[in-house]
C-alpha cells in the first residue's frame, strides 16, 4: 500500500473523532456511534482503495452503515480489507471518562482474520517482550518474563486490565505476583497499543475483551514490533456455531499475530477522542478544533503523531451542526 494512504485514513479517523467528541459526557452511547459512523463512512467515500469492512458495526441487518461486508473508497486499486472502530469506548463517551479512540486498520485483501463479534482472551507486550510471554503461561511466569525483558523490578511492571468479575482471579494472581495495575471501564486497544511503546504508561495488556478489536490491536503490535496473541471466548453454544460459520473450527485455537494479521504491509490510525494512552482528547475553541493522530506503517516502521488543527466551519459535515446536533 503507498505511503500516501496513511495520511488518508487518518481523515478518515479524525472525521470520526471530531464527531464523536460532540457527545463527550452526554450519556447518549447511540447518538455518539451514530455520528461517528456517519463521519467516517462519509470519508471512507473519498479514499482511494478498492475496501470492504472485514470487522465494523455488525452485520447487514444490524447495522446501517459499516458493516462487515460493506465496501467503501472509491473503488480503486489496491484492494484491501479494513477493520473499524469509530468509537473504541463509546460508554467512555458517553461518561465523560478518559480511553476513547477512533480507530481503523488496514491490510492486503484477506490478510485479517474475519473475527466474529464475541469475547477473546488476549496478551499484548511490546518488541522488547516478544518471544517471552505466552497466553497459556502462567500470570506470574508472564509478569516476571516481562520484568526481566524490560530491566524492571516486579514491582515496577504494570498491567491493564479491563475491569470485569470475570477477571477477579487474575487480578489477584497479578496482585500477588506483586505487580502494579490499572483497571480500565472500557476500550482496551488504546492500552494494549500502548504496551508496545516505552515510558507510555503500560507494560502488558491481559484478560478478556472484544475479539474484533483484538484484531485491531493485533495490527497495531504488528507495526510496532510487538506480540499479541489470543484465543477465540464463545459465551454459548451459538457464538460456537458463529465461529464455525466463519471457517474458524478450533475453538482452543491460540491464534499468533501472523495468523491474526497475515500481511507484512499493514497500516494502523487511531485519534483520540478522549484522553487515553496513546493520545490526546479533542479540543475545541471557537470553532475550531484540535485532533491529535497516530499513524503507524509496517512496512516502514514509522510511526507520525498528527497533531491537525480544524475550521470547523470550513468542514461540510461539521459547518451547519448536521452531525453534532442530529438535525437532518
Amino acid at each position: 500500500m503507498e505511503r500516501e494512504l496513511a495520511l488518508e485514513f487518518a481523515r478518515v479517523t479524525e472525521s470520526a473523532a471530531l464527531a464523536a467528541a460532540c457527545w463527550v459526557g452526554k450519556g447518549d452511547k447511540d447518538a455518539t456511534d451514530d455520528a461517528a459512523v456517519m463521519a467516517m463512512r462519509a470519508m471512507f467515500d473519498t479514499v482511494s482503495v478498492d475496501g470492504i469492512v472485514v470487522i465494523g458495526e455488525g452485520e447487514m441487518d444490524e447495522a446501517p452503515m459499516l458493516y462487515i461486508g460493506e465496501k467503501v473508497g472509491i473503488g480503486v486499486a489496491p484492494q484491501v480489507d479494513i477493520a473499524v472502530d469509530p468509537v473504541e469506548g463509546t460508554n467512555n463517551v458517553a461518561g465523560g471518562r478518559d480511553g476513547a479512540i477512533a480507530v481503523l486498520a488496514v491490510a492486503p485483501r484477506g490478510k485479517l482474520l474475519h473475527a466474529p463479534d464475541m469475547y477473546m482472551n488476549k496478551i499484548a507486550v511490546g518488541s522488547e517482550c516478544k518471544g517471552r510471554v505466552f497466553l497459556d503461561a502462567p500470570v506470574k511466569e508472564n509478569l516476571h518474563q516481562v520484568a526481566k525483558a524490560l530491566g524492571k523490578l516486579i514491582s515496577e511492571v504494570t498491567v491493564v486490565i479491563l475491569d470485569r468479575p470475570r477477571h477477579q482471579q487474575i487480578i489477584e494472581e497479578i496482585r500477588r505476583a506483586g505487580a502494579r495495575i490499572k483497571l480500565i471501564t472500557d476500550g482496551d486497544v488504546s492500552p494494549a497499543v500502548a504496551a508496545g511503546y516505552a515510558d507510555n504508561g503500560a507494560d502488558i495488556l491481559m484478560g478478556i475483551g472484544g475479539a474484533p478489536e483484538g484484531v485491531i490491536t493485533a495490527a497495531a503490535m504488528k507495526c510496532l514490533g510487538g506480540d499479541f496473541q489470543a484465543r477465540l471466548w464463545p459465551e454459548d453454544d451459538s457464538e460456537i456455531k458463529r465461529c464455525k460459520e466463519m471457517g474458524i473450527t478450533d475453538i482452543n485455537k491460540i491464534f499468533t499475530i501472523d495468523e491474526l494479521v497475515q500481511s507484512d504491509d499493514v497500516i494502523f490510525v487511531a485519534t483520540g477522542i478522549t484522553n487515553s494512552f496513546l493520545l490526546k482528547e479533542v479540543r475545541y475553541y471557537k470553532r475550531r478544533a484540535v485532533t491529535q493522530t497516530i499513524v503507524m506503517r509496517s512496512t516502514s516502521g514509522t510511526i507520525r503523531h498528527i497533531e491537525a488543527h480544524h475550521d470547523l466551519n470550513r468542514k461540510p459535515l461539521f459547518k451547519d451542526n448536521r452531525i453534532k446536533l442530529k438535525l437532518d
